[in-house]
């Protein structure tokens, strides 16, 4: 009796143990392997239960323990300047919007199951179209709009982990969400693994026989049928292939300076320091020198002659190469946040395009300058996708949170990028797990495009990915990324010879937005068509 009395009393806090299970899938512990089942229990009750504000509830504390607990890194800022009570909200208030997200989940999939359930048996030509298409449909359609709406917090998605652990090739035919739809139909298989389990208990305690067990049992053999299905995809759509032109190659120096958020120098001449790290490049050759975002910050904006000059001084030291690197532009009153191409006296602008709300601009500010001083960097102005051009190779290039961005990225692969660059300055919150969280999410650009991946970080990760996901970064000695010291690395990167695109650089998320678009509707009509019968039935 005592033991079922603090089982009672601790029960509604085991529906918090999904949302420490999907986190400890995700950086800093990536433990992999959790993401399997770690929405298990939640999809179980959200099947099972009949009332949807009890789903809606767990689901909501489940997904608000997950996301403060990946967001942890948010008050690393309060150190580099930023006010914490501000920093504080700013951490509750979006992961309590992202958690948003996982409660209506919880509700639609809830108000699905309570109609396709009005019995003991259900349909099972329903049920088999609810686990199979309507539970991942839902889910990742709201990580589609999670990534796109109000400009989007494309983050921590389940197919993110999938992608990091040697499972995304599926990303080529249906992006990062493609692998979260497998993930997902993993964890619903799970889901009705419990549920037969709960079914055969309760049937022997009450003598009679389990409902669809056989049916039931099926399931599991077609949910991985399907996840067997989404992997031919990816693998239809290898890079290797593809192509049957000789590709060729391009060495590259990536430099990570280290340099503090607030852009001050470390030490009085930075040429001294960029010196030392480029001591070895030169024997080398690269044909390019990659530096991180904002770097260019400690010799002016990237347009002027003191980026000039360090572009030549880069040249001289590693033999002739061109260099990319990042900073500030200023045009027309405007303040942009630029990468700059500098090769053989040729000067290349790129201007981000997705900015940073709250960090870059605030929103309204071009309407209400006053709140342009509330911006920690001041009001950037978004810019144009374009791409840069090192002699005959198009490069895309991401700008900090914008690798993050599947579309954007996807845009510069449909423009023909032949390779892809991204830099970033994660100095702002050093010492903390943003950094090695923000690189997973860039892993996944290069099996969506199927373009190689060079990538720089300030206080940060800095790695080469295949297009295939095989990752090549700055190490430690300890074999963790080299993310709180400076260091230089090389590589050579391959370049496809012709103009082959993966299936999702070509359709894009077209086909989950139209499925999900149609799933609401379809759910709507439903709605409104019981609603008018009930009201037929009582005018009656």
């Amino acid at each position: 009796m005592i033991l079922k009395e603090i089982f009672e009393r601790v029960r509604p806090f085991l529906w918090l143990v999904p949302g420490f299970l999907l986190w400890a899938a995700f950086p800093p512990y990536g433990e992999k392997i959790d993401v399997l089942f770690a929405l298990a229990p939640l999809i179980y009750l959200s099947r099972t239960t009949k009332s949807a504000k009890v789903s809606v509830r767990r689901w909501f504390l489940a997904g608000l323990v997950f996301w403060i607990a990946t967001l942890s890194w948010m008050p690393a800022i309060v150190k580099n300047g930023g006010p914490w009570p501000l920093v504080i909200l700013g951490l509750v208030g979006l992961a309590a919007y992202c958690a948003a997200y996982f409660a209506l989940y919880g509700y639609l999939s809830c108000i699905f199951w309570r109609y396709v359930s009005p019995s003991p048996s259900p349909s099972p030509f329903l049920r088999l179209a609810g686990i199979l298409l309507v539970e991942p449909v839902l889910w990742c359609g709201l990580e589609l709009v999670r990534s796109r709406f109000l400009g989007g917090f494309s983050w921590n998605q389940l197919g993110v982990v999938a992608v990091n652990g040697g499972f995304g090739s599926p990303a080529a035919f249906g992006g990062v969400y493609l692998c979260s739809a497998a993930i997902f139909l993993i964890n619903g298989s799970i889901a009705g693994i419990i549920e037969r389990v709960v079914e055969s208990i309760r049937s022997q305690r009450e003598r009679r026989p389990a409902v669809g067990s056989r049916l039931r049992s099926l399931e599991t053999v077609l949910v991985f049928a399907a996840v067997w299905g989404i992997y031919s995809l990816g693998g239809s759509n290898s890079y290797e292939s593809e192509s049957t032109a000789t590709p060729k190659y391009i060495k590259v120096a990536l430099v990570q300076r280290n340099f503090p958020c607030v852009f001050k120098a470390k030490e009085d001449n930075p040429y001294e320091v960029y010196g030392r790290l480029l001591d070895n490049v030169g024997v080398l050759k690269p044909d390019l020198t990659v530096f991180s975002e904002s770097a260019a910050c400690e010799f002016g904006p990237v347009d002027q002659q003191g980026v000039r000059r360090f572009a030549a001084f880069v040249a001289d030291k590693t033999g002739g190469s061109a260099t990319l690197i990042g900073g500030t532009h200023f045009a027309d009153d405007k303040t942009y946040n630029s990468a700059a191409l500098l090769s053989e006296g040729e000067l290349q602008i790129y201007d981000k395009v997705h900015l940073v709300p709250f960090g870059e601009f605030i929103p309204g500010d071009k309407w209400f300058p006053i709140l342009q001083k509330l911006a920690p960097v001041g009001s950037c102005t978004p810019g144009e996708p374009r791409l840069l051009r090192l002699k005959d190779i198009p490069i895309g290039v991401a700008i900090c949170f914008e690798d993050t961005d599947s579309a954007l990225v996807r845009e510069f692969a449909a423009m023909g990028a032949k390779m892809l660059v991204f830099i970033t300055n994660d100095s702002w919150f050093s010492q903390s797990s943003e950094a090695v969280a923000h690189s997973w999410q860039a892993t996944a650009r290069a099996l969506e495009t199927g373009l190689a991946v060079v990538r720089v970080g300030n206080s940060g990760v800095t790695e080469t990915i295949t297009p295939e996901g095989r990752i090549t970064a700055l190490f430690d000695d300890r074999g963790r990324p080299l993310v709180d010291r400076a260091g230089t690395m090389f590589d050579r990167i391959k370049i496809p010879a012709d103009g082959s695109l993966t299936f999702y650089t070509i359709v894009g998320d077209w086909p989950l937005g139209v499925a999900f678009s149609l799933l609401l509707f379809l759910g709507i009509l439903v709605y409104y068509k019981h609603k008018y019968e009930k009201r037929r039935y009582l005018s009656m």
